[in-house]
């Protein structure tokens, strides 16, 4: 009987331990979050985390140190100031971000990734106004004949993978019956690399990424032609963080109407048409 009381009292304490030890150990490997004085929940304390996709400059790509900088990250660092937190930022996957996996996942606050606003999109992620007017265009090495998508006929063609440029092309080359062999790449820097070393005759992307790439590597890509789609760049947060989503928003219209805005177009994206 004795014995009995012994064994059964030791599982009891070894148990009520074990359960102890996972608790502290939960506690310190979990970050709940936490919430601004302004009261907009953020998923780390003291900070305003951003998914973005990189590299994709001038919008968000890694300078010479290593920081990620760029048109993007210096609008979210405008609403992070606002929020009297600092701005960190995640490299996660383009397919995460638009289809609002990363945010609802609590990777992130806020989706920065120079991403167009779709009907599509809207009803996974809640959009910002939008803070940029983007259009396409198609870019070959220097030089070439190419000038128009009907050059491409029996060529190869490059793409980013998940992006509007994809899809607009595929649409393309479908109403128009065109015989040009789309090629999707997983990111920026892949589909440049292709153009680059001749495995597609020609790519597409948006405007200011071509350009930003042609300054960073004068005579070697050209752009033939330019594709006038239409397309809005909107900041995206989880559906209906309401709170988060007035606070870009309104940070946003500041930046516009004190000169903010402008300036940063200026660095990262040059002169801006006029309005």
């Amino acid at each position: 009987m004795s014995k009995f009381i012994f064994v059964r009292k030791t599982a009891v304490l070894a148990a009520t331990a074990a359960l102890a030890i996972g608790g502290v150990a939960g506690c310190a490997k979990e970050d709940t979050g936490g919430t601004t004085e302004s009261g907009v929940p953020l998923v780390k304390a003291g900070a305003l985390t951003t998914c973005t996709h990189l590299p994709y400059a001038p919008f968000q790509s890694k300078d010479q140190s290593g920081k990620v900088v760029g048109f993007d990250v210096a609008l979210i660092d405008l609403v992070a100031a606002k929020l009297n937190v600092p701005q960190e930022i995640v490299d996660t996957p383009f397919e995460g971000i638009k289809s609002g996996a990363d945010l609802n996942s609590g990777k992130c606050d806020v989706a920065a990734a120079g991403m167009t606003i779709t009907d599509e999109r809207k009803k996974v992620l809640d959009f910002s106004e939008p803070y940029f007017d983007a259009t396409q265009a198609l870019a070959v090495v220097a030089g070439s004949p190419v000038k128009t998508l009907e050059d491409l006929a029996g060529k190869r063609l490059g793409v980013q993978g998940g992006t509007t440029g994809e899809e607009y092309i595929n649409a393309q080359v479908k109403e128009k019956g065109l015989k040009i062999e789309v090629v999707s790449y997983k990111d920026l820097a892949a589909e440049q690399q292709a153009l680059s070393t001749n495995q597609v005759a020609a790519a597409v992307n948006d405007l200011p990424v071509w350009n930003e790439y042609i300054k960073a590597n004068p005579g070697k890509v050209e752009v033939a032609a330019g594709f006038d789609t239409g397309e809005q760049y909107g900041f995206a947060v989880k559906k209906g963080n309401a709170e988060l989503l007035k606070t870009v928003n309104e940070a946003i219209a500041a930046a516009r109407a004190d000169g903010t805005y402008d300036k940063i177009y200026a660095t990262w994206i040059g002169e801006k048409p006029a309005s």
